[in-house]
């Protein structure tokens, strides 16, 4: 029996020492696995900084020595690659490529490189550069009416540049590469254009200017210049170009035949101080591209009065692409027998028109055939009055007009602060508004509450009420009329009202074009 004891006692423990021997050799094989290839980098990711250079990050590989990039034009990486980087430690990692070309779509495979081992097979993404812009800013001496001198660094590759409007495409020639510098004549006059610098069909820059007013026949005018007598004695058709500077007028002036008076430099608009326009004679009168400062002004008159009635028509008031501000009673007054073929305001900045002592656009007695008003910001203006008036004196003066009067994609803030005071003063006998794609933004006051003006739901589309409820309902005034088409209460999310910057941010009303272009983009 003990025998028996003693083999089964010697077989358990042979069986444990092989069984010991076995499990060494196992842990053994497990923590000194060896393969004959590196592992594939992972977590591939490639993203554009500095228009051209691409940043890759990759998550390290135990058994990587050094990495390498290759980057192809071709999505199959067929050919040859156009940018070939090796010995890429981890350290290195995030790497940035740099010396791209701009405004292309990239392949790129990275792959590791082990010890004595074969290379990981590769892995891939795709991303494609930002155009450059290698453009230099337009050097103002070399832009005149009709050309331009655009600018790049001195032996940059290029093989053309492209301008709209005109489709023109204008090929560099080899100097001009030398020179980094192309002369482009043949343009028109006071033209925005976007210039493009093109390598084959890749973008190299991108540029806006705007040339010159061709003064041609027009008379320039200097702050050295007395402006006050030039208006006074102009003759019909003249054409003043005012070369920026201060022009400190503080007086009314009187225009009495049909002139024009626009900044010669779209973009240095000259600065008029404390000028009046008086107009008669049945005169036209053409305002662009200016400073319009009211301080100073006499009485603290109005911008534009219609100052001598008659029964023939005035020619038509354009105000473009001005900025207007400070005149205490108002922007334009008629209070005579006049009747104006057209009155345009478009692009205008106008501010703190404080509207006491009359309305911001003010007819009493004359009548427009027609009132565009499109593409303006207005604000902290008409704090206590109304800011369109057409009283019924102007149809009972002239019977056989309708008056159609267009108030389209502006910017409304701060206007009309009293709890009665309209945006809408309409009371002519014959007259229809179109109301569309307006903001009106922290505004006190209504639409209207007169009878005669009318409101057709149809012609009041897509305008956009914030902190202004008492333009669509719930105002305490006798007789307010809402806007009863389509509109929104979106907050516009303006970046400064404060610095007047009303650059929209609800996606939305920019999406929709909704309120002033110039503050939707």
């Amino acid at each position: 029996m003990n025998k028996i004891n003693i083999q089964v006692t010697f077989l358990s423990l042979f069986v444990l020492l092989c069984f010991s021997g076995c499990k060494d050799g196992i842990t053994e094989e497990i923590t000194k696995l060896e393969v004959d290839r590196a592992f594939s980098p992972t977590g591939l990711t490639a993203t554009i900084v500095d228009k051209t250079s691409i940043k890759l990050v990759w998550k390290a590989v135990n058994n990587a020595k050094t990495y390498t990039v290759e980057i192809f034009e071709t999505p199959d990486f067929s050919g040859t690659p156009v940018k070939t980087v090796d010995n890429i430690t981890f350290l290195q990692v995030p790497y940035t490529v740099t010396g791209l070309s701009g405004d292309t779509q990239y392949s790129i495979r990275v792959k590791a490189l082990g010890d004595g081992v074969t290379d990981s097979k590769y892995v891939t993404a795709t991303v494609k550069t930002d155009a450059e812009q290698i453009f230099q800013a337009v050097n103002a001496a070399k832009l005149t009416s009709n050309s331009v001198a655009l600018n790049w660094p001195a032996g940059q590759t290029a093989t053309a540049i492209t301008l709209t409007p005109g489709n023109i495409t204008r090929v560099i020639s080899a100097a001009e590469i030398a020179a980094g510098e192309a002369v482009i004549t043949g343009l028109t006059s006071e033209t925005l254009y976007t210039a493009k610098l093109i390598n084959g069909t890749k973008t190299r820059g991108t540029i806006t200017f705007t040339t010159l007013l061709d003064l041609g026949g027009a008379i320039p005018v200097t702050p050295a210049d007395n402006l006050s007598t030039l208006l006074a004695n102009a003759n019909a058709g003249d054409v003043f170009a005012l070369f920026p500077g201060t022009y400190n007028i503080n007086a009314d002036v009187t225009i009495s035949k049909s002139i024009s008076i626009k900044g010669a430099k779209s973009t240095d608009k000259p600065l008029i101080k404390g000028l009046v326009l008086r107009v008669k004679g049945n005169a036209a009168l053409s305002l662009k591209d200016l400073d319009i400062d009211g301080t100073g002004a006499l009485n603290g008159n109005q911008t534009i009065i219609y100052d001598e009635a008659s029964d023939a028509a005035y020619g038509s008031l354009n105000v473009e692409n001005c900025s207007i501000r400070n005149y205490v009673k108002g922007l334009v007054y008629v209070n005579v027998k006049t009747l104006i073929e057209s009155v345009v305001f478009k692009g205008n900045l106008i501010s703190n028109i404080e509207c006491n002592g009359g309305d911001f656009i003010d007819f009493r007695a004359g009548l427009a055939k027609t009132i565009n008003f499109t593409n303006n910001t207005v604000y902290a203006s008409a704090a206590a009055r109304d800011l369109f008036r057409m009283d019924p004196a102007g149809s009972t003066n002239f019977p056989a007009f309708t008056s159609v009067i267009t108030i389209a994609t502006n910017t409304f803030n701060g206007i009309c602060n009293g709890a009665a005071n309209r945006l809408l003063y309409v009371r002519l006998a014959k007259h229809e508004i179109y109301f569309s794609k307006n903001i009106v933004a922290n505004s006190g006051g209504i639409l209207t509450n007169q009878a005669s003006t009318i409101i057709v739901p149809a012609n009041f589309t897509a305008n956009n009420y914030y902190n202004a409820p008492t333009y669509t309902a719930g105002s305490v005034t006798a007789g307010a009329k809402y806007d009863t088409g389509t509109f929104t209460a979106l907050n516009p999310g303006f970046t400064d009202i404060n610095a007047g910057n009303f650059k929209v941010n609800q996606s939305d009303l920019r999406a929709n074009g909704v309120g002033d272009p110039r503050w939707l983009n």
